[in-house]
């Protein structure tokens, strides 16, 4: 049975949806990925989908989409993303937090600096 990780953020639109399609990408042969928010967005950030399709090949908007934690299974492993846009309350504490400034509305270069720093995690696992 693989171990159940999912990334949480408070949006569910942009870092934690980056680290479920790299999870997948690159690890999903040993670990099943998903990403949550305690918030909703009504679609993706159209930057992480653009850059992830760019640099990646990955279209997330085929397979993701923003949702609550409660729509996930009980994770095993819990990481935040990142508190600077406040820490979602999930019920329980996390098992990391990865301190990821969110790139929302800032450059492409910022964009890819955050991707391969979640890259670089998920390799790290």
């Amino acid at each position: 049975m693989k171990k159940k990780i999912a990334f949480i953020c408070v949006h569910n639109s942009c870092r934690s949806q980056i680290a479920e399609a790299l999870g997948k990408h690159l690890r999903g042969d040993e670990f099943d990925f998903y990403s949550a928010g305690t918030e909703t967005k009504p679609r993706i950030n159209q930057d992480a989908v653009r850059l992830l399709k760019q640099l990646y090949g990955i279209d997330m908007e085929l397979t993701q989409y923003s949702k609550t934690f409660d729509k996930i299974p009980d994770p095993d492993i819990a990481v935040s993303m990142g508190c600077d846009v406040g820490c979602p309350f999930i019920g329980r504490s996390f098992d990391a937090d990865w301190g990821l400034s969110d790139p929302t509305g800032k450059s492409d270069d910022v964009f890819i600096e955050v991707i391969k720093a979640i890259e670089k995690n998920i390799k790290a696992l």
